[in-house]
């Protein structure tokens, strides 16, 4: 397989996640992927936008998970996330580390 194909095929692998996640299971919460997969939407956004900025374009993380989620953060939030119970909230803090670690 050439360069080119594998990388739109890539790309296209990328777009049906996306819209998979943001049209077909609204229902996925993103605390539930991160403790289970080890990476959310948001995490996404972060990749997406780092790829951006790798390139010369200037892209923050509000206009990456604009891009990424179709709409603003509070739009999602209201529209979609549900509540974190005290376990989901512990079982992330370890995720989190694990995964991204230090972002600050």
């Amino acid at each position: 397989m050439d360069t080119q194909t594998r990388i739109e095929l890539e790309a296209a692998a990328f777009r049906a996640l996306r819209d998979h996640l943001m049209v077909k299971r609204t229902d996925v919460q993103n605390i539930d992927m991160m403790n289970l997969a080890g990476f959310c939407r948001n995490c996404l956004s972060r990749w997406y936008q780092e790829a951006a900025n790798e390139r010369g374009i200037e892209m923050d993380k509000t206009q990456a998970r604009e891009i990424f989620y179709g709409m603003s953060m509070d739009e999602w939030k209201a529209k979609y996330q549900t509540d974190a119970t005290s376990t989901q909230q512990d079982a992330f803090k370890k995720s989190f580390a694990e995964n991204v670690g230090d972002q600050g």
